[in-house]
């Protein structure tokens, strides 16, 4: 497969007929125009122009912008709070790792005592280690912001140099495709919530590398290749899972549209995955081994993964955070709002189709919409739904959703596939009319085109919603006096049923500070239960505080749990259990009263010292 600039795919194809033998009902515009002169070889050929500086800050600028309702906020979080206090956590436990020479892999700052497997968890290593001197100096607010600008602006960057590198001349063409590529509405979603997800600047490497048209250095490419998949599960397993299924169904698709162009590139190809499979098998091997057989591994999902799937109709709605989405219209045709992963507006697949139509003799083009059609159809699960109505009609999903690893997959991420698809058409469509003799009218219809279908998606900066202070005991380290080495401190309630847990919040932002039990994150059911299940597995006191903030009422409490209590403040190794700003009214300070005697009242929260019961 030969994924080039058009002049170099034109080329491999035309080799042996000269231009004078093409029809005489030909495009022009799809003849190769002349090779420019070859570039001298030296610093200045790698050396930025001053307009890709520009679309550089250009797009550093727009990433800053849609972050800006929490910089200096520490009380705001994303409108997915759960999300980014799990993100929080991980970074700053990268941080930690870092600063203290630990394991990386595991931790148990929190699931006293037993830990969490980071492997088997979103951990994003690939961001939390690089960013750690922000972590260090700043905390864990600032560097998941940072991390989310550079997971925006990265991977437009990475696209738009994809883009002039390899497949168009003009500059303006190649930061049009990046920044669909880097802040289509599904990335915004994304990147407000799920770090590992949004942080897909590595894809455009790897497929550079996979389709490097030219057959020499195949080792070189095979070792960078390997370093970069390697680089990539640290960043997020599941977006290399798409990128894998991606570029095999679209190099099936090229073959088929351009089988000699295939055949001779396949070799070179073959050995540069091989190459690299080596170098990722290699690296891979210990923490692959630890995700899924080290301490805490689990198998399986804790959620229905098949009901998370789009409608049709969601393909030519406005998303949520864009100038042209609202509030409600939006959740009506996704899971939630962090998965509006397809809606692109009604301008933008129309536009896509006349692009596939007008430069449809390319194989290029080819097996970028039968690509991007595959993937579209795929985030529709099991069942096609349009404008919320169930049609009966199976969806090709059903074909894949009980493979191994796909049937972890959410089916609505599948449409993240169809963003590049639309980048690099965009791109192709806007080369196409700057190439055109017509000259300035037809770029000017191109142009407004573009815009219709770009300027209704223009991001908006990601919401935010509240979140309560981290009570002063913690924050400030007054737990300190009440915590002997060894012993956890124990946020009230220890296990939420929801994806909010004070105790993920307030040791991200306390920098790991003490051990907890509970926690935002996926581990196994029981000890002998392998089952993957939210957070720490239950016990008999978590489940009644759970139950007592869920319901508003205090439960039945007898001696037998009390001393139930006891046994579980003896597992947790607590020293102290701490709610943050309660009432003497509460149910769960209430049931925590009855359980191990009344607490007592500290400014932004009430704490019990259970040290007498834990000996």
């Amino acid at each position: 497969m030969v994924v080039g600039r058009p002049d170099a795919e034109r080329a491999v194809r035309l080799t042996a007929v000269p231009p004078a033998a093409a029809p005489a009902d030909a495009d022009p515009t799809d003849r190769a125009p002349a090779a420019p002169p070859a570039a001298p070889v030296g610093r200045s050929r790698r050396r930025p122009r001053r307009i890709d500086v520009l679309v550089v800050a250009g797009y550093l600028g727009l990433a800053a912008l849609l972050t800006a309702g929490q910089w200096g906020r520490p009380e705001r979080l994303f409108h997915q709070a759960g999300d980014q206090m799990l993100f929080e956590w991980m970074l700053a436990r990268a941080a930690r790792a870092v600063a203290g020479a630990e394991n990386p892999l595991h931790s148990t700052a929190l699931n006293a005592p037993d830990g969490v497997n980071l492997m088997a968890n979103t951990s994003v290593l690939g961001l939390g280690v690089p960013l750690a001197p922000v972590t260090l100096l700043f905390g864990s607010q600032p560097a998941f912001l940072v991390a989310v600008v550079c997971c925006l602006a990265g991977t437009a960057t990475a696209w738009y140099a994809l883009l002039a590198r390899r497949l168009v001349r003009s500059r303006v063409a190649a930061a049009v495709g990046g920044l669909c590529c880097g802040f289509a509405p599904g990335m915004v979603s994304q990147a407000g919530a799920h770090l590992h997800m949004a942080a897909q600047f590595l894809v455009p490497v790897i497929l550079g590398l996979v389709f490097r048209p030219a057959r020499d250095r195949v080792r070189r490419d095979g070792v960078l290749l390997g370093l970069a998949v390697a680089y990539q599960v640290f960043l997020g397993e599941e977006v290399l899972v798409f990128l894998a299924l991606a570029a095999g169904v679209f190099a099936g698709a090229y073959a088929l549209a351009d089988p000699a162009a295939a055949r001779r590139q396949a070799p070179a190809l073959l050995r540069r995955l091989g190459v690299g499979a080596l170098v990722a098998g290699v690296l891979l091997a210990y923490p692959l081994w630890f995700q899924f057989r080290g301490p805490g591994h689990y198998s399986g999902m804790p959620f229905y993964a098949q009901g998370f799937r789009l409608d049709a109709a969601s393909f030519t709605a406005a998303a949520r955070q864009t100038v042209a989405g609202d509030d409600h219209s939006g959740g009506l045709l996704s899971p939630n709002p962090t998965e509006q992963n397809s809606f692109f507006g009604p301008v933008l697949p129309l536009l896509a189709v006349l692009v596939v139509v007008r430069l449809w003799r390319r194989p290029l083009v080819r097996a970028l919409a039968g690509c991007g059609l595959l993937f579209a159809l795929l985030s529709l699960g099991p069942s096609i739904r349009v404008a919320q109505h169930e049609t009966g009609l199976p969806g090709p999903y059903r074909l894949v959703r009980d493979v191994p690893l796909l049937d972890l997959v959410v089916p609505a991420r599948f449409a993240l596939v169809c963003v590049p698809v639309l980048g690099v058409l965009l791109a192709l469509a806007l080369q196409r009319a700057d190439d055109h003799p017509a000259g300035r009218a037809r770029r000017l219809r191109w142009t407004g085109a573009v815009a219709a279908a770009l300027l209704p998606l223009a991001p908006t900066p990601i919401r935010t919603v509240p979140v309560g202070p981290v009570p002063a005991f913690v924050a400030d380290g007054g737990w300190r006096a009440y915590v002997p080495p060894g012993r956890t401190l124990v946020p009230v309630p220890p296990v939420t049923g929801a994806a909010v847990s004070p105790a993920t919040f307030w040791s991200a932002r306390t920098g790991l500070a003490f051990t907890a039990p509970g926690g935002f994150f996926i581990g196994p059911a029981g000890p002998d239960d392998p089952t993957a299940h939210w957070g720490a597995p239950d016990t008999p006191t978590s489940l009644l505080l759970r139950r007592a903030a869920e319901t508003g009422q205090v439960p039945p409490i007898g001696e037998a749990d009390r001393r139930q209590a006891v046994v579980d403040l003896r597992h947790w190794r607590a020293a102290v259990l701490v709610q943050a700003g309660s009432s003497p009214a509460d149910p769960v300070r209430a049931t925590v009263d009855a359980l191990v005697g009344p607490g007592q009242d500290l400014p932004g929260a009430h704490i019990w010292d259970v040290r007498p019961l834990v000996p």
